[in-house]
């Protein structure tokens, strides 16, 4: 994948994942975008110890990897900030 697609896919996982756990009006976009992103790593990862395939494209899996990597990021420092 290119960096624009990154970039586009990290976005929208985050701000899926941001209104999924009620953070959507404090993060912008450069957040989503960052959250998006390092969530299809943890996601991706994840999936991939259970058996599943990680980011693979542009496409609704990866998406759905993403945003799953999104909310277990945006849960942990939720924890972390408490």
């Amino acid at each position: 994948m290119g960096i624009c697609t990154w970039l586009v896919l990290g976005g929208i996982a985050g701000w899926l994942a941001s209104i999924i756990k009620g953070t959507n009006a404090s993060m912008g976009m450069f957040a989503n975008i960052a959250t998006g992103i390092v969530g299809a790593m943890i996601g991706g990862w994840l999936f991939s110890i259970i058996g599943g395939h990680g980011v693979t494209g542009f496409n609704l899996y990866s998406l759905g990897v993403a945003t799953v990597g999104a909310v277990i990021l945006i849960t942990i420092v939720q924890a972390i900030r408490k």
